[in-house]
């Protein structure tokens, strides 16, 4: 590495010491990042190949290590490195947030929920079993792949909240098409989930459906009631 991008190093690792990224250009932060997987280049240029290649930081960091291997100058040790990051900003969401509170709202279940859809490149469905007081039991991903949600496992739902002895579960998935409206499917498969809980005893408190950071309640929209 030339004496020149080892002071062009050192200026940025002091400039995000001292201003953090707020600052940063999308080019910048990933050229930041690099240097950890490539402490001998310099790695500006690649940086903008992958900007340029996926269209943002985040198109960088949400695509496959196969996609990423196709860049000139990218390996796996560097696309392993960028795919973590979306996975490792959800483990520190979940690690920092207070989870022992009652979700007895809306808000507080989505807050709760938004936090494990970060990075996946999949769809995934989660399950949320609640005490009597509303406070989680406990939350388990009930699968991920390519999801259609009318194929949830009914009867997966049903067995898990008797294991826990809950008295009411919250539903989420995600939609990765970015709009967070139910889909047909997905009311049918909310229908079908109340009938088979109302017949063992168990509410249902809600579906949410994630889109990136947003979410929506099918509980609010009166599905539930009917």
């Amino acid at each position: 590495m030339s004496e020149l991008h080892a002071g062009h190093r050192k200026r940025l690792k002091a400039r995000f010491l001292s201003e953090g990224l707020d600052g940063f250009a999308e080019h910048n932060v990933l050229e930041l990042l690099l240097f950890y997987a490539l402490p001998q280049q310099d790695t500006n240029p690649l940086a903008h190949r992958l900007i340029d290649a996926f269209g943002s930081l985040s198109g960088v960091l949400d695509a496959s290590v196969e996609d990423l291997c196709r860049i000139k100058g990218v390996g796996p040790g560097t696309a392993m490195l960028l795919s973590l990051m979306p996975a490792l900003f959800r483990r520190y969401r979940l690690s920092g947030a207070d989870f022992d509170t009652c979700l007895n709202t809306t808000e507080k279940a989505g807050d709760y929920l938004l936090p494990r859809f970060i990075g996946l490149k999949n769809e995934a469905v989660y399950v949320v079993c609640l005490d009597a007081k509303c406070k989680p039991l406990c939350c388990r991903m009930l699968s991920e792949g390519t999801v259609n949600v009318a194929q949830i496992n009914v009867r997966k739902v049903v067995e898990l909240a008797l294991s826990f002895n809950a008295s009411s579960i919250i539903l989420a998935h995600n939609h990765l098409s970015g709009i967070a409206l139910p889909s047909t499917e997905d009311v049918a498969t909310t229908l079908h989930m109340k009938r088979a809980l109302d017949a063992v005893g168990i509410a249902f408190v809600d579906h949410i459906i994630v889109a990136d950071d947003d979410f929506v309640s099918l509980a609010q929209s009166g599905l539930l009631n009917q």
